[in-house]
């Protein structure tokens, strides 16, 4: 199951120098590995288990998830604005499929 449908949700005002929360989700199953299908063969493992958030082209946050990560997962995570700009979230699964949306930072 390829992840699909990634959304970013940023702040409606924001100043330069500012901490803003930034809100994701993704759907996505996660298939544990743990399961089999009707003819007992097991279903192989296919979870999000990276995920890169960038600024500008610069890296800010990293998350690297297991097996226990729930379907459809959201993350939240703080960054400190320095100015205008686009952020770039990417989620990677385990067949190596990204996804990935931005947004622009857009200052009031």
């Amino acid at each position: 199951m390829t992840a699909t449908d990634p959304r970013i949700k940023l702040p409606d005002s924001i100043k330069a120098g500012d901490v803003i929360e930034v809100k994701t989700l993704v759907r996505h199953v996660m298939e544990t590995g743990n399961r089999h299908d009707k003819t007992g063969k097991p279903i192989a493992r296919d979870i999000i288990n990276t995920f890169i958030a960038k600024f500008e082209g610069n890296e800010v946050f990293r998350a690297e998830f297991g097996p226990g990560i729930s379907a459809n997962p959201y993350l939240a995570f703080q960054l400190r604005v320095p100015g205008p700009g686009k952020i770039e979230i990417t989620w990677i699964d385990d067949h190596g499929v990204a996804v990935t949306a931005t947004a622009p930072v857009n200052l009031s």
